[in-house]
């Protein structure tokens, strides 16, 4: 791990005008909050929690040398002190690991509205099961603090031109696996996350289904950023025209993207699905040919959702592996990911972690074409046509049952089936 490239982003975070908290210069508490001491630690915390960013930024900056060290020097066992740093920031952040990051994240989302009107920017509003302080969180948003939210160029956007804000749909099933021989491994089982993009009331105008790669999700954030901007003061129908002429655009983009995959590894379009094309003979719309010909914005959108779904009918297996090949560099992690990976498998020699580097590029590749190609247009489907489209919470509530397909009606998330036989009293449930 380079050391230069730590610095610019703890310069980035910190300001060096002093601010004082009751009395009491912020760089006090930032001492406290790493005490030894809880009787000190516990309200120094708390304190900087309470002031916001500007007090996440002072407890970066005033351990600055040490996460410089500590990312610089990965396989070194951390010492007691180092674990008191990291855990005072990530009780201010609220996001585990946020030494890596230095990301900032509210958890009531009247705060983070309050924060976008101020600041005159949009709300990241990341759904997950469990919490994201967690180290067993949902795999997807692990998954998010290792190669999303460190990443150089993610992690900037987010600082700089987003209020980040959490929430927990409900806890994350964790699996324990007892070898009997004082062994145990400890597994998530289920659990997938989605990041909204919200305006300053809470509104939902964009969204990232699962796990991106660190480009692509880094593109997904400007458009978004662009298109909060470009609603600015509009009236509510010439909102409502902006968002679904976005949503009609989007879909029509990834549904040529994917043609144009599928052609690079040699597929052929799906049967009954009309390809309009310019003069230039470039591909310019793709939908079913039995679309209505009522032209209305509605039709238009179900029709184009409706010619993804066909593409994915003809994409098997071994078609998904081939266009992920073509999207590798969206999946590249970057230094401070890396620092991380290999901070958490300090026993694997050189050649292990290589590889599993590259399985884990490999399965962010795959993830990220099908969430975009798959997930994301039956979600811009669903904010254009639901007249519930505003309600985030029903939005999410959608999206878990219908996407996601673990519907808070099913306590069990789909991992028990009255059905199925297990030679286990009570299907091995266990009562407490």
């Amino acid at each position: 791990m380079n050391a230069k490239s730590v610095l610019p982003l703890l310069l980035l975070l910190v300001s060096t005008t002093q601010i004082t908290f009751a009395n009491e210069p912020l760089e006090n508490l930032a001492r406290k909050a790493a005490a030894e001491n809880t009787a000190e630690s516990v309200p120094a915390i708390e304190e900087l929690r309470s002031l916001g960013p500007a007090g996440f930024q002072t407890l970066m900056r005033q351990y600055a040398h040490q996460i410089e060290d500590h990312i610089s020097h990965p396989n070194i066992a951390p010492s007691a002190e180092w674990a008191r740093i990291t855990a005072a920031l990530d009780s201010v952040s609220q996001q585990k690991n946020s030494y890596l990051s230095g990301l900032y994240w509210y958890t009531d989302l009247k705060e983070a509205q309050k924060a976008s009107v101020q600041s005159g920017k949009p709300i990241l509003s990341l759904r997950l099961l469990g919490k994201l302080t967690d180290e067993l969180s949902c795999a997807n948003s692990r998954f998010f603090r290792t190669a999303l939210y460190p990443d150089n160029e993610v992690g900037s956007i987010l600082r700089d031109r987003f209020v980040l804000h959490w929430e927990s749909v409900r806890p994350v099933p964790v699996i324990t696996i007892d070898f009997g021989d004082g062994r145990k491994l400890e597994r998530t089982v289920t659990g997938n996350s989605i990041h909204y993009v919200l305006d300053s009331s809470g509104r939902p105008i964009d969204a990232m289904p699962g796990l991106y790669g660190p480009r692509a999700f880094a593109r997904s954030l400007l458009q978004a950023e662009n298109l909060y901007k470009s609603l600015g003061d509009k009236t509510e129908v010439l909102r409502r025209v902006a968002l679904n002429t976005y949503y009609r655009d989007r879909v029509n983009k990834i549904s040529l993207d994917w043609l144009a995959d599928n052609t690079k590894i040699g597929g052929k379009p799906p049967a009954g699905v009309l390809v309009d094309k310019d003069n230039n003979g470039q591909a310019i719309m793709i939908m079913p040919l039995a679309v209505t010909k009522a032209f209305s914005e509605t039709t238009v959108l179900r029709a184009m959702t409706a010619g993804t779904e066909a593409l994915g009918q003809i994409t098997d297996e071994a078609a998904w592996k081939k266009l992920a090949l073509l999207h590798q560099n969206d999946a590249v992690l970057d230094e401070r990911s890396i620092s991380l990976i290999e901070k958490q498998n300090q026993g694997l020699r050189a050649k292990q972690m290589n590889k599993l580097i590259q399985r884990f590029q490999d399965a962010i590749a795959l993830d990220t074409i099908r969430n975009e190609y798959v997930l994301r247009p039956k979600l811009y489907s669903w904010m254009s046509l639901d007249r519930s489209r505003d309600d985030l919470s029903k939005l999410n509530e959608r999206v878990y049952a219908e996407l996601f397909l673990t519907p808070s009606s099913d306590p069990w998330l789909g991992l028990l089936t009255p059905e199925i036989y297990t030679a286990i009293d009570n299907g091995g449930i266990v009562k407490r």
